[in-house]
């Protein structure tokens, strides 16, 4: 299997997961495993294996020498599942998760885009085996025509054929999502799930929450107190805050003539809450779509409240008049600080929320014609 695209994976796991401590490992007899292969370039040195972890335990580090045969064997004890990279001689790195299975790693060992694979691990075949799927999926024939198409539909402006390629390439690709999601179902505990899961999923975490939440209801036993699990758990519940079916968290925020406006004024409508920013393109992009569907609905019962993430009112009043956002607009010019942005989870925008009029989240981060299809499918009456 070729490794290249699995590098990203593990490091975001390792930045990214809850900074809450495990017990100390010294407490834990811990078991044997073994690491072996071959290299197909050999330099002068040792292979290092090192484990990649951000809490304050100090990092395991240790040594493999390569026999004479530019093959290597050795055996370790671990404590706990954990994430790893070898070193080929500093000049080619593997990231290896660590847990009860022996592996076997072969490499070049020569360049950094160089020949690698893993064998025996479960955790990297089941995220291998997941990239691969939605690659094959996107990459079949008739995803190729639509690209095609879409293609020559944008170059005409023909916006109706767009829309019409936009909804059937999601189609696809949402089969091929419930393939995954059924995956994963079966999958026990482990760190490649959580690895999948918290930093690099390919499911949206709105449509599958439940299958989030039946991962998490498995990180029990010792798992409950491992450092990944338990962070895994937490970011399961962190979610749980803004999650389909849940009371949208209240905002009260000045706008830009300095009053105080808050979400729940604006019960009795449905309300789209939008987080966005002057320097974000994305934003920015996609700020024509939501005032189409504004001027659309907007006497149907329908309102936008703006949430900026600027952090000068020069950037944001700007913005706002740039692209005629003439709606609603909330900022305490605080970036990602901003308490709305906290109560929200938000890491990264554009992101929305879409609010009935009893204050209760019905859909999140509705882009382009989805929003005015959703605004279609609950103002129909």
């Amino acid at each position: 299997m070729k490794y290249s695209k699995l590098v990203l994976v593990i490091a975001l796991a390792a930045t990214l997961i809850n900074c809450s401590g495990p017990k100390k490992e010294e407490d834990k007899a811990g078991w044997d495993i073994t690491i072996k292969g071959k290299v197909g370039f050999p330099q002068s040195g040792v292979l290092t294996l090192s484990e990649i972890r951000q809490d304050t335990l100090k990092p395991k580090e240790d040594t493999i020498h390569v026999k004479s045969n530019y093959t290597f064997d050795k055996t370790f004890k671990i404590t706990q599942p954990g994430y790893y990279r070898l070193s080929f001689y500093g000049r080619q790195f593997v990231n290896l998760i660590l847990d009860k299975s022996n592996l076997e790693v072969n490499a070049d060992g020569n360049a950094p885009d160089g020949f690698s694979e893993v064998k025996g691990s479960p955790d990297i075949d089941l995220i291998m085996k997941v990239q691969k799927m939605i690659q094959d999926a996107q990459g079949t024939p008739e995803m190729q025509k639509l690209q095609t198409d879409f293609q020559a539909a944008a170059a005409s402006n023909d916006e109706k054929k767009i829309t019409e390629i936009q909804f059937r390439y999601q189609d696809i690709i949402d089969k091929e999502y419930d393939k995954v999601a059924e995956l994963i179902k079966q999958q026990p505990a482990s760190l490649g799930l959580v690895n999948m899961l918290q930093n690099n999923s390919p499911l949206d975490k709105d449509k599958y929450f439940a299958v989030y939440v039946a991962a998490a209801d498995k990180f029990t036993g010792d798992w409950a107190t491992n450092y990944y699990g338990k962070g895994f758990v937490q970011f399961v519940e962190s979610l749980k805050r803004t999650a389909i079916g849940q009371p949208a968290p209240e905002i009260s925020l000045p706008d830009p003539d300095g009053k105080i406006k808050s979400l729940s004024s604006f019960k009795g409508k449905y309300v789209l809450v939008d987080f966005w920013a002057k320097w974000c393109g994305p934003c920015r992009k996609e700020n024509p779509n939501v005032v189409k569907a504004y001027n659309e609905f907007k006497d149907k019962g329908f309102d936008i409240l703006s949430v900026s993430l600027d952090r000068t009112k020069e950037d944001w009043v700007k913005a706002i008049a740039e692209d005629g956002l003439v709606w609603n607009h909330v900022s305490d010019l605080k970036y990602f600080e901003s308490q709305a942005a906290k109560d929200y989870n938000i890491n990264a925008i554009p992101f929305s929320i879409l609010v009935d009029p009893n204050g209760i989240i019905v859909a999140k981060n509705l882009r382009g014609p989805g929003l005015q299809k959703k605004l279609a499918e609950v103002l129909k009456k």
